[in-house]
């Protein structure tokens, strides 16, 4: 399955098309964009939940329906002193197998345009490390690029700035963090290739494998004239691997870098978001061929809203439709002793159709294809299937 050639053309023509967004809000300020805060006091409580029920077959071999409670998430929130406020979440994955603190963060505001931020943070590569809670979307699965290239939700321990700046006509944006980074995992993994989701080793919150932290930062530009459009360029780098032990030097330093473009607008009613990302990976020079040393990925959603309902309780409910188009590729390149390009890629497309009756909460219905190639060529494997499912903030 190929990614549509217009859909190319349409994000090379985003930037400069005016557009009326539904939500303005700027993707920095995601973790305080939640509904648990807007009448909070000092301190507040909130989360959300998410769950979904899946029944795929790929190459005509299916395991049935399965269901699951994907995320059980809760806030905690306290403003500390007039400039001095803590978020943090507690994430629960697939019932309890997997629980995790993934933000818990101290921001002391200086001005609106520094504040000094510290603690298990979200490095902003890209719009949806940052912005990520299900009930936002109405797709059940998260992006290919923003899961397999981009790490997320990609946790780290740190420290750095940010800020906004307000320009006439404009929001500026910007953050930069020193954190751990990944580690080891990046290249010694069980997935045969290089992988930066396996680079999240445990221990990340309390050393670096390296000493040697790594970098991130985001800059955006937020135009309301333009309806809340918004895009942003986003870097992570740093050393991954473990070159030295107890003082002496056993491998060379080696390097990863993420390079992300984020998006987002509203044209004609259509609201539009994703990102793309490239990411080079120092790997020993026998291996490169094998494992990757370049990748790069894209997404494109586009969510229209095709029926308010009117429903007794309920202020302003509406039906969307959605589509999501994406591609991975794991390994850019071609075999040096054949010339022939090396594949090791997925592409797929998402059809959904969603109902909010409230704009915290969703229930979505999703049809997701799906191909996916080895780095031989070899004819694709294809799946199909459809996802049924829910998510709420309380």
């Amino acid at each position: 399955m190929v990614v549509p050639r217009v859909f190319l053309v349409l994000l090379a023509t985003l930037p400069g098309v005016p557009a009326a967004a539904q939500d303005t809000a700027m993707v920095q300020g995601g973790i305080y964009q939640r509904p648990y805060l807007v009448a909070a006091g000092r301190t507040a409580v909130g989360g959300y939940v998410e769950g979904n029920a899946n029944y795929f077959r790929t190459d005509g071999i299916g395991e049935g329906l399965s269901m699951e409670l994907r995320r059980f998430n809760v806030f905690l929130f306290s403003s500390v002193g007039r400039r001095l406020r803590f978020t943090s979440e507690l994430e629960f994955e697939h019932g309890v197998e997997e629980i995790a603190l993934e933000t818990a963060l101290v921001d002391f505001t200086i001005t609106p345009s520094l504040i000094v931020r510290g603690g298990i943070l979200l490095p902003p590569i890209g719009a949806f490390n940052v912005n990520h809670d299900g009930p936002r979307y109405e797709f059940v699965d998260r992006p290919l690029v923003s899961t397999r290239i981009i790490p997320a939700t990609l946790s780290e321990i740190g420290f750095g700035i940010h800020g906004r700046l307000a320009p006439r006509g404009l929001a500026l944006s910007y953050d930069a963090y020193l954190t751990n980074g990944l580690g080891d995992g990046v290249l010694l993994n069980d997935t045969g290739r290089t992988d930066f989701p396996s680079g999240k080793h445990p221990e990340r919150f309390g050393e670096d494998n390296n000493g040697s932290p790594a970098l991130s930062g985001r800059i955006a530009a937020h135009s309301r004239r333009l309806g809340g459009s918004e895009i942003g360029l986003s870097y992570y780098g740093g050393i991954y691997n473990t070159y030295r032990i107890e003082g002496e030097t056993v491998d060379a330093k080696r390097w990863l870098s993420l390079l992300a473009v984020d998006w987002a607008a509203t044209i004609r009613g259509v609201s539009l978001r994703g990102e793309t990302v490239w990411a080079s990976i120092d790997v020993p020079d026998h291996l490169a061929e094998l494992m990757g040393d370049r990748q790069w990925g894209i997404y494109l959603d586009a969510v229209t809203t095709v029926w308010r309902p009117r429903i007794r309780g309920l202020p302003d409910p509406e039906v969307n439709l959605a589509v999501r188009l994406e591609r991975v590729d794991f390994n850019r390149g071609r075999f040096s002793s054949t010339d022939l390009k090396i594949y090791d890629e997925i592409n797929a497309v998402t059809a959904g159709i969603a109902f909010r009756p409230a704009a915290g909460t969703v229930f979505r219905a999703n049809y997701r294809r799906e191909s996916s190639r080895d780095a031989q060529g070899n004819p694709p494997s294809r799946t199909g299937g459809f996802q049924f499912g829910f998510a709420a903030y309380f």
